[in-house]
């Protein structure tokens, strides 16, 4: 059997570098995993107001977290920290208090960047945000990817392989850390 991982590609460009990789992690993906891509597309804005009867968008995506038996998330850098749509899905899901949808689920992180910093600041903020409502963060390897601007070709696949062995490496290491936290 294999472990289902939502992916959240933490932003809404078509194109996005975040897609890309998660689609790339998702053909990776060791047969014990089976990697579900999602966006933050369509969840609507968080507000406390709507916990009494949430938005059906909140339900569908806090549903498909709680199915799960482990989280992905590919983000991308914007002004130094993670995209307000994907802090608005984590904000969404990790709602009510104490019912967070991630808690126990073992979690990765990738940011990524076509610069040369890789999204690092992104990755901290998702590395201070998630603790307390998720489960056991993937501490190693940590996966900050620069240039990835000319990872790609015109169909969205990973042509660059010192990219793709960079990935391989986390994908069989997050297997692992799933297999650990879920066995």
């Amino acid at each position: 059997m294999a472990y289902n991982i939502v992916t959240i590609a933490g932003s809404l460009r078509k194109d996005s570098f975040s897609l890309k990789i998660a689609n790339a992690l998702a053909k990776l993906a060791p047969g014990s995993l089976e990697l579900e891509v999602v966006t933050p597309a369509g969840i609507s804005f968080f507000n406390q107001d709507l916990e009494g009867a949430p938005p059906a968008d909140w339900l569908a995506f806090r549903e498909k977290l709680q199915k799960s038996n482990g989280v992905l998330f590919v983000t991308p850098e914007y002004n130094r920290s993670i995209p307000g749509v994907l802090k608005n899905a984590i904000d969404v899901a990790s709602r009510p208090y104490g019912k967070s949808s991630f808690l126990g689920k073992p979690v990765g992180i990738i940011s990524n960047s076509p610069g040369l910093l890789g999204g690092v600041s992104a990755a901290k903020h998702l590395q201070n945000i998630l603790p307390g409502i998720s489960g056991p963060v993937l501490q190693q390897p940590e996966i900050y990817l620069s240039g990835v601007g000319d990872a790609f070709d015109a169909d969205g696949n990973l042509t660059k392989d010192s990219l793709k062995t960079v990935l391989q490496q986390f994908i069989d290491a997050f297997a692992a850390h799933v297999a650990k936290h879920q066995g």
